[in-house]
């Protein structure tokens, strides 16, 4: 369950940094005890539905606690079940098979009694895009949905660049925010995601991508170029908040992260947030990932509008949890999402209180040039305003890589994502042929 409310800053805190006095333009309004108050007006969208399981449900997701319940369910011997884990877990997590008809260590008995209790489906591919620099967006159907209703779908994303391949993955149908940069933010948010559908992500990224042993990849795809994995690295900046489903997120990645399964490490894992306070340390705690924060401004009164959130968990309560987040240090710093939005957050000065706000931090800070989408009111700030913007960010010690925009055209770039079950209007497809002409 989410907390929420303010957290109280540290007594002994000066009043200017309770209220970030390097910022020139400071909104936050501090009540008679000295402590700053959080600007009226946010709320988060509540679900509209929840996951209904299946007659039949998937084992896909499940821990090896939730593979020996299964098993017990089937009356296999408690004395049996660790070794019956272990074979399921190979053969989930090392081999991704998809019938239980393949597990030729398992008995006929208990392979027939699986298949008649359980699946091992992932979400079906509805749609593949493929852009032109080899980036990938399948569009994801949800099973395990309730028959009477349309069957939800999510977006996912693979980026092949060279030693890596990062797949983008959705936590939720929908978002429970509503930054005003972002595509899949217009949406509802419908539900979020089971931990099974967080994994199934992933296991049909590598399905599409013959990532299993003995698979080769399709024909003319681009992967890394280092001969090892497809997927390397994974980052939860897909559709929705990852840190509003925190539960399934962490049981999803501690699953992911295992090293005798799926086995892709802690350190090329990142969550991304919006900036969801209370979960921030239970994220270091409970996960152990690194770390982003999509903070994309440097006062508050600007944040608020970008990113409502920011009214209920201001800039300097999110920094007071990300200097406070375990295990942070030089070699496992925190990643600052800042997009680019011309003529908005874009200037020299707001470069250097960035600077001024991050200080003391181990940080990265990623610039992420503005990708456009129908209907989008912000356009992306100048590539020459970027270059300044980075220099200032280099100048004082932090690494400020800008983000390359990859697959724009397929609508797969930073905060473009947004699920086939909220339809484009005719103005928005006009729009977005119109875009893509254009590029």
């Amino acid at each position: 369950m989410v907390r929420c409310g303010l957290e109280r800053i540290p007594v002994g805190t000066t009043r200017e940094e309770r209220v970030c006095a390097h910022s020139t333009r400071d909104i936050m309004s501090i009540n008679l005890e000295g402590e700053p108050t959080v600007a009226p007006g946010f709320s988060e969208k509540a679900p509209l539905e929840r996951y209904v399981e299946p007659a039949r449900p998937s084992l896909v997701g499940r821990s090896r606690g939730q593979l020996a319940a299964a098993l017990a369910e089937l009356g296999v011997p408690s004395a049996h079940r660790n070794m019956r884990v272990q074979q399921l877990w190979h053969w989930l997590y090392v081999r991704g098979v998809t019938t239980f008809e393949v597990m030729t260590n398992v008995s006929k008995e208990l392979r027939a009694a699986l298949e008649n209790r359980f699946t091992l489906t992932r979400p079906e591919v509805v749609a593949e895009q493929i852009s032109v620099d080899g980036t990938r967006k399948w569009l994801l159907r949800l099973s395990g949905e309730n028959p009477d209703k349309r069957p939800h779908e999510v977006e996912c994303v693979y980026i092949p660049e060279t030693g890596r391949g990062t797949l983008c993955v959705s936590s939720q149908v929908g978002c429970t925010l509503n930054c005003t940069f972002c595509h899949t933010g217009t949406q509802r948010l419908v539900r979020n995601l089971t931990a099974g559908e967080i994994v199934g992500q992933i296991m049909v990224a590598r399905d599409r991508l013959g990532d299993w042993p003995g698979e080769r990849p399709p024909e003319g795809a681009i992967i890394p170029t280092d001969g090892g994995r497809s997927v390397t690295n994974i980052v939860m900046m897909g559709m929705g908040e990852p840190l509003y489903n925190f539960e399934a997120v962490r049981d999803a990645l501690l699953v992911v992260a295992d090293n005798e399964g799926i086995a892709i490490s802690k350190r090329k894992i990142t969550v991304s947030t919006s900036g969801v306070v209370p979960n921030i340390k239970r994220t270091g705690e409970e996960i152990g990932v690194m770390l982003a924060v999509s903070l994309h401004a440097v006062r508050n009164d600007l944040r608020n509008e970008l990113v409502p959130l920011n009214r209920k968990y201001p800039i300097e309560m999110l920094l007071e949890a990300c200097r406070n987040y375990p295990g942070l240090t030089n070699a496992k710093r925190i990643t600052f999402e800042y997009v680019m939005l011309k003529g908005i957050n874009d200037s020299l000065s707001d470069a250097k209180a960035l600077v001024r706000l991050l200080a003391g931090i181990p940080a990265k800070i990623n610039l992420i040039p503005f990708n456009p989408w129908p209907g989008a009111r912000h356009e992306c700030a100048d590539w020459e305003t970027i270059e300044r913007f980075s220099e200032v960010v280099f100048n004082a010690g932090y690494s400020a890589p800008v983000r390359t925009p990859r697959g724009r055209d397929i609508l797969a770039a930073c905060g473009q994502l947004k699920s086939a079950t909220e339809k484009l209007s005719v103005r928005e497809r006009m729009a977005l042929r119109a875009m893509a002409m254009t590029e």
